[in-house]
């Protein structure tokens, strides 16, 4: 697949996930209400660049405003910095970014000549021991529980160590989601376990993504031939303080 196709189609996912009638503008980044956005947690604002533009939604009109003055005339990759929105006056939380990457046939380079690789179905109870000996945040980082594939594991003495899958997510899209056990990392047994998911993504005809903000998961995902073609961040805004800084003449207000 060309690689002009595989941002078409990147772009309409993320166009259903905004939840409105909306496209990528050719260049910039358009903003729109859309209460039920699936860009962000539900009442944040949330911001995807891929390419030269990018989305935005925002749960109501004013904060949608609050977004357009924002981003005017900044650079676009401005838009996807986390630094840039936690010093911005009315900012009270921020997720990411996530660096968005993507891969096909093409692309895919697999690991090769694994042995020991076991095939589990989503939720098997033999992956809860993995979940409790690794923190909530690497968890929540994984997806490891939201996997609706099935689950590709190697095991140590009998325990499994590395898990991956993905989670099936509209325009045939593969969210990958990858946890390896604190005991076990350094081995490359993440990589192993990724490389036989994205195998079953591909021959199940669907288009890999892999989401990611930690370096170490942004390095194994291109060890396996993702291209990252943007970025997703998402923020929380005190919605007093945007009806109260709506002014542009307000000094500490800093509008570009």
């Amino acid at each position: 697949m060309a690689p002009s196709a595989v941002l078409n189609r990147v772009q309409d996912l993320w166009v259903d996930l905004a939840g409105v009638a909306t496209s990528f503008p050719a260049h910039g980044v358009r903003v729109v209400v859309a209460a039920e956005s699936r860009l962000c947690p539900p009442a944040w604002a949330g911001i995807v660049v891929l390419g030269s533009s990018g989305i935005a939604s925002a749960p109501d009109v004013a904060t949608a405003r609050f977004l357009r003055e924002s981003i005017i005339g900044r650079p676009l990759r401005s838009a996807v910095e986390a630094g840039r929105w936690s010093a911005e006056y009315g900012v009270v939380d921020v997720l990411g970014p996530a660096s968005l990457a993507y891969l096909d046939e093409q692309e895919f380079r697999p690991v090769a000549g694994v042995v020991d690789m076991a095939r589990l179905p989503p939720g098997h109870p033999e992956l809860d021991r993995l979940v409790a000996d690794v923190s909530e945040d690497d968890v929540a980082e994984s997806g490891i529980d939201e996997i609706t594939s099935p689950v590709f594991v190697v095991r140590d003495r009998g325990r499994v160590a590395a898990a991956a899958g993905y989670r099936h997510w509209p325009h045939s899209v593969a969210h990958l989601c990858v946890l390896t056990g604190p005991h076990f990392r350094g081995r490359g047994l993440a990589r192993t376990v990724a490389s036989a998911a994205v195998a079953e993504a591909l021959q199940n005809r669907l288009l890999p993504q892999w989401r990611a903000r930690p370096e170490p998961s942004r390095r194994l995902a291109r060890r396996l031939g993702f291209r990252e073609l943007g970025d997703q961040l998402s923020i929380r805004i005190a919605t007093h303080e945007v009806d109260s800084n709506c002014d542009s003449n307000r000094p500490d207000r800093g509008w570009p």
